[in-house]
């Protein structure tokens, strides 16, 4: 696992590309992959800006919130944003020039390769800006380096609307579903998997995105014996386990912390992913 050392540094906003309802941040992190801590595909930063992060009377202090590394290229951190509320919108606000805190890499990633994995093909599901932590799972999983068998990896993402699924373009070769029917398939990204499933199960889901999707590709997978690895998405107010705001029930008792025995965590570890391990990060 690659964690950052304990505490958050300082970064420079390089530039901010809109994609329909969301706003993808880059930002300068040329120190951030030294001494060993480069993001794993999965893993997340706590994020807050340098100025302005409160609201209300006196300014009152936002919690930083939760953001999946969407890539980390070229000495630059990128960050996929949804304006969701006050600190999420204070943080779409940015603009080239401006300060971010950053504390991570933190958390799972996920796991590539290893066991049975390796011959399986990889399939990516997707929904709303929980693709975020796929993309970059998608650069390290595409190409003859694959440690799959089939080379590239199957993409299927899910959006609410035509606006939502212009985040598409943050990955390659993406069949698309939406709620409303204006892009691609009408209806459920899970129909999709089913889909690929009933074609062909000899396969490994890696998925991102609100716990009912979640709740679904981990219901097909079980029924299909296919492994699958679950991003889940979750409010944080640390994100590293000292506050127990983000816990999941695990298969067979007790708790997961999403912040640090997750995110990614194995499907066959849960039962049901409740509808609270969903909300936007």
């Amino acid at each position: 696992m690659s964690t950052a050392p304990f505490g958050r540094r300082e970064l420079t906003i390089t530039g901010v590309q809109r994609l329909g309802a969301y706003t993808v941040l880059r930002a300068d992190d040329a120190d951030g992959p030294r001494g060993g801590w480069a993001p794993i595909p999965g893993q997340f930063a706590m994020l807050a800006a340098v100025e302005r992060w409160g609201g209300g009377e006196g300014e009152r202090p936002y919690l930083a919130r939760a953001f999946s590394y969407a890539r980390h290229t070229g000495g630059e951190a990128h960050f996929l944003l949804e304006d969701v509320g006050p600190g999420t919108r204070r943080l779409c606000e940015l603009q080239a020039g401006e300060r971010l805190w950053a504390l991570g890499p933190l958390g799972r990633g996920f796991r590539v390769g290893g066991r049975d994995l390796d011959e399986r093909r990889a399939i990516l599901v997707g929904g709303g800006v929980g693709i975020a932590p796929l993309a970059i799972l998608q650069d390290g999983l595409d190409g003859a380096s694959s440690p799959h068998g089939e080379g590239e990896a199957t993409v299927l993402l899910g959006f609410r609307d035509h606006a939502r699924a212009e985040g598409a373009a943050l990955m390659r070769g993406a069949r698309v579903a939406t709620d409303d029917g204006s892009v691609g398939h009408h209806g459920f990204v899970t129909e999709l998997l089913a889909q690929e499933l009933d074609r062909d199960a000899h396969a490994t889901i890696y998925a991102c995105g609100p716990a009912p999707m979640l709740e679904g590709v981990r219901a097909l997978c079980e029924r299909h014996g296919v492994p699958a690895q679950l991003a889940l998405e979750a409010g944080m107010a640390c994100g590293f386990g000292a506050c127990f705001g983000c816990v999941v029930p695990r298969r067979g008792g007790g708790h997961l912390r999403v912040c640090v025995d997750g995110p990614v965590i194995d499907a066959t570890e849960l039962d049901h992913i409740d509808a609270h391990a969903g909300a936007p990060a």
